[in-house]
């Protein structure tokens, strides 16, 4: 896994990751103890709210971002975004009413859902081989799970001797480091192709790849699935521990380290099984663990089974579960579109997810405030299971990256054809604008 840290560019892009995800886990401990500090029981409706802002702020921006991300200066642009980010973290400490989170969170997850993206999109375009860059995913998926295990831990040893003000300072400090490994390398540009149409069009193009494509849509249902779980832990676990188990600030930061940990073990051993199960096999199979697991949780809190250690082994089970639902994501975007179209697909996917998270984040914090905690995984587990469930019906069994189809309406001499893509053997079959739609055999 370690071998594509030999590549330089793309070493310090995780490296600028890393630093990022661990200032962004401190302001997520920080930012549950602010809310409870402001809105005491509430904070969980308040967590939930904020959450749904920064999820329309990424359905909002993204889109628009991935349609023109081929003709921004890609080093520029995302240290820009760092630093818009870094700077409202230093504006969150001296907040003292709810609506100011809800601003600022606006702003800094616009600025993420800039970011993001155009950064995710880079990557197959600094590690061409496929095999480096499953590796890569799976060091993506591993920094975003150290963040969780680390963030909460660091949080909680800060705690003991500092103010939570003070955690979003290790938030501006995250995104400067950031900054500072993107410029010191130099990012490719992505394919650029001038393509016909308005802005509408071109804002749109990811999205009708996106969804056009079985798999693609299968991965949209299975981003619900996720969502549903991982909502319930980040809205929620303050209240659980504090509220209801009556205990302190280190044991919240814990509690979403276990979470973490669950995750990060997931991802060690997801390259190899991918070489021996279909990306399909292990997703879908996560999703029914997400859906088994919040509907147990529900079961033992209904039933007033109510004890730290069975929330840490809950959220234990969902973050492997989570991780595994999630790492393979990346291949399938990469498999589903054309160099040039990636940034636009990446973004219909940042999109798209994030739309999952719109609903499950209000769900998680409205009826767990409303009508308890057991009512909030049940109804997860709901949505978990519809997500899980629709999956399985539009993401085919079978599918092929090759597929065989032909193009009577080009002329003999298009280079398409000219290539080879055409007749008995297929070709890597993507939505672009001479494969407008899915073949009905394939699909």
């Amino acid at each position: 896994m370690l071998t594509v840290l030999a590549n330089r560019t793309y070493r310090h892009l995780l490296a600028a990751q890393v630093i990022a995800l661990i200032g962004t886990g401190l302001a997520t401990v920080a930012l549950g103890l602010l809310a409870y500090d402001i809105a005491g029981g509430n904070a969980g409706a308040v967590l939930g709210t904020a959450l749904a802002i920064k999820m329309v702020a990424y359905i909002g921006v993204a889109p628009v971002v991935g349609a023109f991300a081929d003709r921004l200066p890609r080093r520029a642009f995302l240290v820009s975004m760092d630093m818009i980010r870094a700077a409202v973290a230093l504006c969150l400490p001296f907040v003292d009413q709810i609506w100011q989170i809800y601003v600022l969170i606006f702003v800094l997850q616009s600025a993420s859902a800039a970011f993001t993206p155009t950064f995710q999109a880079t990557i197959p375009d600094v590690l061409p081989d496929e095999a480096d860059y499953t590796r890569a995913l799976s060091l993506s998926r591993l920094a975003y799970d150290m963040e969780s295990l680390t963030s909460p831990i660091l949080a909680a040893g800060l705690l003991t001797v500092i103010s939570f003000h003070w955690l979003f300072a290790g938030t501006a400090i995250g995104f400067l480091a950031s900054a500072m490994f993107v410029v010191s390398v130099g990012l490719p540009r992505s394919p650029a192709k001038e393509r016909a149409g308005g802005i509408y069009t071109k804002t749109t193009r990811g999205l009708r790849i996106y969804l056009k494509t079985p798999r693609l849509r299968g991965l949209l249902a299975l981003s619900l699935a996720s969502a549903a779980a991982s909502s319930m832990v980040i809205v929620n676990t303050v209240v659980i521990v504090r509220s209801m188990l009556g205990l302190g600030q280190r044991e919240v930061a814990l509690t979403l380290a276990t979470y973490g940990g669950g995750s990060m073990l997931a991802a060690l051993v997801v390259p190899r099984l991918l070489d021996k199960v279909s990306d399909r096999a292990i997703m879908v199979a996560a999703a029914v663990v997400l859906t088994i697991g919040l509907g147990a949780m529900a079961a033992l809190f209904a039933s007033g089974a109510i004890h730290w250690q069975v929330v840490l082994a809950g959220w234990f089970v969902l973050g492997v579960a989570y991780s595994l639902s999630v790492t393979p994501s990346g291949r399938l975007l990469r498999r589903s579109a054309n160099a040039e179209d990636r940034p636009a697909v990446f973004a219909a996917q940042f999109a798209l997810s994030h739309g999952c998270w719109l609903i499950a984040y209000p769900i998680a914090g409205q009826v767990g405030a409303r009508i308890g905690q057991p009512a909030a995984f049940a109804a997860l587990a709901v949505l978990a299971g519809i997500g899980t469930l629709t999956a399985i019906t539009l993401w085919p069994v079978r599918d092929p990256e090759l597929i065989a189809h032909r193009h009577d309406d080009l002329p003999a001499d298009h280079p398409h054809l000219r290539e080879g893509h055409d007749g008995d053997a297929g070709h890597a079959f993507v939505i672009d604008d001479l494969h407008e739609a899915w073949p009905r055999a394939a699909s």
